[in-house]
């Protein structure tokens, strides 16, 4: 699934006569903490990338080459005034004519292409788990099964099984009471937060009307006490609140309904023979899909337009463009389909491919190694986000993982945790995967902003958007050093990497740890470092 920070599990806090539940909370969006990604530490006192820094002081004379890197998300927004003069266009094929104008079995791909579509223009927009596609799939042959009476084959499927149905069940108790939790917040905050609109008689209840009624209503002590929420939350106004927990229990409910249950199946929709593992062809150019905001916000923050005072600048030049492959739904992406997106993506020219997408189970595994194989063999960067599940990954499963089935690292991959702009215990996010083999660094994840669908722009905090962080590295690099391979991109980004020893919380727990524990090379990406060093590498050759 496109990888979105946890929610914090539901705290209630109690606020003079009303209650109102805490779901989450909204970033401040000053401008200094719109992009604070770009800033540097010795300047600014902010653990990001040093990116304002490397184009002020090392590029500013330099000119780009252009850059092609693929977004294998959930689709991106082609209208979107901070994407749209940077979006990659096709000029072998003739956009709308019902033709493969190119030849290479993907009818009308000017923008690229969709595996989640119908030929009819149908998108899948809720996909299941794997776990629960396993369950549905095998729960006939394995349930009440012995081990032991089964061929050595079938007992590799059962033991999956066995781990499936168990990370199901889980997942599906968990979902149950987060659905309960937030139609309750729901209705809790609805009516308490009317009760305070009535008794101002306003249409509105924003932190504006808020302050001036703790001075001039002290018969309403609720409007102070829902003042210190909305601060707290950072929220604007109640509406804005509601709007955000609406969203959330929309989301919970189709994870229920449709990802947690295994009668659900939306594939048909898409016409493909799912048994077939090597086909290809299928879907359809509608690269946008029906919720392009996951993949709307990644792309941004690679390459949105710098310096244009719209919204939020992507590190990467304006000679970089974005192809969208869209492959990744709200649930969890098919082996099949994510294969293929990356063939897709390299035989099209993309030389770096971003992806902010994973999941706890890859029953097909093996046809995702070929296709990053397949990448290696075309000189193609992937950067993956390590995921937000807490999880160290050099001993729990995520996928697509960092090592082939044969236990070989991924040569041409980049992993990638998340951190904040705090250089306190919060360095690392508390969602973050880590480990100090199998992920490789971290970038700014937390607190990010960026374009959303519609024009509009959003925060968002996920491993999801420190992977793209890094791809904009890596396109910078190649920008202005082309001759540069994608080994040694990843060499470069690696050793530039500036190491931190700050005490921080271990992901998930309180435990305080050295920060250069939880990755192979300790540190955060550092765009000025890895210009310096590029600019050496190719200097001394």
């Amino acid at each position: 699934m496109a990888f979105a920070a946890r929610s914090p599990y539901p705290r209630l806090a109690l606020l003079g006569l009303l209650t109102f539940t805490a779901f989450g909370s909204r970033a401040q969006t000053g401008e200094a903490g719109r992009r604070w990604q770009h800033l540097d530490l010795q300047a600014d006192g902010v653990p990001g990338i040093s990116a304002d820094r490397a184009y002020r002081e090392l590029l500013a004379t330099r000119t780009p080459a252009p850059v092609l890197v693929a977004v294998i998300d959930s689709g991106i927004d082609s209208t979107h005034q901070d994407l749209k003069p940077i979006l990659w266009r096709k000029p072998s094929e003739v956009a709308g004519n019902g033709l493969d104008d190119d030849k290479n079995g993907y009818v009308d791909d000017v923008r690229g292409w969709n595996f989640l579509g119908g030929k009819d223009g149908q998108n899948i927009a809720v996909e299941t788990l794997e776990q629960t596609r396993i369950v549905a799939q095998d729960r006939a042959q394995f349930e009440g099964a012995k081990r032991k009476k089964l061929s050595p084959e079938d007992q590799a499927k059962f033991d999956q099984y066995q781990r499936a149905k168990k990370a199901f069940e889980k997942a599906v108790d968990a979902e149950n009471k987060e659905l309960a939790y937030l139609k309750e917040a729901f209705a809790s905050n609805t009516f308490s937060f009317g009760k305070v609109k009535q008794a101002l008689n306003v249409a509105v209840l924003d932190t504006a009307v808020l302050r001036q009624a703790m001075v001039s209503r002290p018969d309403v002590p609720s409007a102070k006490s829902l003042y210190a929420y909305l601060r707290r939350t950072h929220f604007g106004s109640t509406d804005e609140e509601l709007k955000a927990l609406e969203e959330a229990l929309n989301r919970s409910r189709n994870r229920v309904e449709k990802s947690l249950n295994p009668a659900y199946n939306p594939r048909p929709l898409v016409g493909d023979d799912v048994t077939n593992l090597t086909e290809t062809g299928y879907g359809n150019p509608d690269s946008q899909g029906p919720d392009a905001s996951h993949g709307t916000h990644c792309a941004g923050i690679i390459a949105g337009v710098r310096g244009n005072q719209l919204g939020a600048d992507g590190v990467a030049p304006a000679t970089v463009r974005i192809m969208s492959v869209r492959s990744t739904p709200s649930g969890d992406e098919r082996d099949k389909d994510v294969a293929n997106a990356i063939r897709y993506a390299v035989d099209n020219g993309a030389q770096i491919i971003s992806m902010s997408f994973g999941k706890d189970f890859s029953p097909n595994k093996e046809l995702v190694d070929a296709a990053m194989q397949y990448a290696d063999q075309k000189g193609v960067l992937l950067v993956h986000a390590a995921g937000n599940s807490s999880l160290n990954t050099d001993k729990e499963q995520n996928f697509p993982s960092y090592r082939y089935l044969n236990g070989q690292d991924i040569p041409n991959q980049l992993t990638v945790g998340a951190s904040s702009r705090l250089n306190t215990p919060a360095l690392t996010a508390t969602f973050s995967n880590y480990g100090q083999q199998t992920v490789d660094l971290f970038a700014p994840g937390v607190d990010i902003y960026s374009a959303t669908p519609a024009n509009t722009y959003s925060t968002f905090s996920g491993t999801s958007m420190a992977a793209p962080v890094v791809a904009g590295v890596a396109a910078v690099l190649k920008a202005y050093f082309p001759q540069l391979t994608a080994l040694q991109l990843k060499q470069i980004i690696l050793q530039s990497a500036v190491p931190y020893h700050t005490q921080v919380y271990r992901p998930g727990t309180k435990q305080l740890v050295d920060f250069a524990t939880l990755s192979r090379t300790g540190g955060i990406v550092n765009l000025y470092e890895a210009v310096k060093l590029a600019d050496k590498m190719t200097t001394l050759k």
